[in-house]
């Protein structure tokens, strides 16, 4: 289920110059803006927490996924060298889930280790928070990758869908419509991190038992459906 060839083509596309600086910009921002707010205002753990959940949460982790989750399969689709890799005696889902696991490989490293340092800035890990929100930014990872990879093999304009959902379902309509909370990759992450924190400082409009399903559920569809269309290019191809 997992190629060598196609994880180190898939991580040479994502970590190119370019694209490793686009992914770098919001850990090195989240950094400099909680060495400055400890700087001014102390360790507390009320601001650590909503520093992490509202910006490290709410609107690094998806972004990053957006870019990684895209890029592991978008750029070979709108450009057509996909065909090349499908020619390959490789089996489609051995692609798909070799593709997913780079991605969320990557988006991991960019918002999971740069939220666990900037919380240790804000307030050395008080409350649990910095450990709780690193969980957090891990699972939703898992996640995010998947999504929008499914939605860099159906669209050329997966970016700007992702970019929409991240911004504006998960930041927007999520902070203001308790009812799309529910539908919230942020909020089925935010259920794992409270457990992990035991604080009341890290809360979720959603249990844990429902949180872990539905992002159980979602990775895995996500991945069924990215293969699905995949085999689909490949027949488009082939004819």
């Amino acid at each position: 289920m997992y190629d060598p060839t196609v994880a180190r083509l898939t991580y040479r596309g994502l970590l190119g110059r370019r694209r490793a600086l686009i992914l770098g910009a919001l850990p090195a921002l989240l950094i400099v803006i909680s060495v400055a707010v400890r700087a001014f205002a102390g360790a507390d753990d009320q601001v650590a927490s909503d520093l992490l959940g509202g910006f490290a949460l709410a609107t690094m982790v998806p972004i990053i996924g957006v870019i990684a989750g895209t890029g592991a399969i978008g750029p070979e689709i709108d450009d057509g060298s996909v065909v090349y890799l499908l020619a390959k005696p490789i089996k489609r889902p051995t692609i798909i889930f070799t593709k997913l696991i780079v991605a969320i490989a990557v988006t991991m490293a960019f918002s999971a280790i740069p939220t666990f340092i900037a919380g240790m800035i804000l307030n050395g890990n008080g409350q649990q928070i910095a450990v709780a929100y690193t969980v957090a930014a891990l699972v939703a990872s898992i996640a995010y990758a998947a999504l929008f990879l499914l939605l860099g093999t159906i669209t050329r304009h997966a970016v700007v869908f992702g970019l929409v959902y991240a911004l504006v379902w998960e930041a927007l309509f999520g902070t203001l419509v308790s009812g799309a909370r529910t539908l919230s990759v942020q909020q089925w992450a935010l259920a794992v991190a409270h457990k992990v924190s035991g604080a009341d400082l890290v809360t979720s409009d959603v249990g844990l038992a429902t949180g872990t399903v539905l992002l159980i559920a979602v990775t895995v569809a996500a991945t069924w459906f990215a293969g699905q269309k995949l085999r689909t290019l490949t027949l488009a191809g082939e004819e």
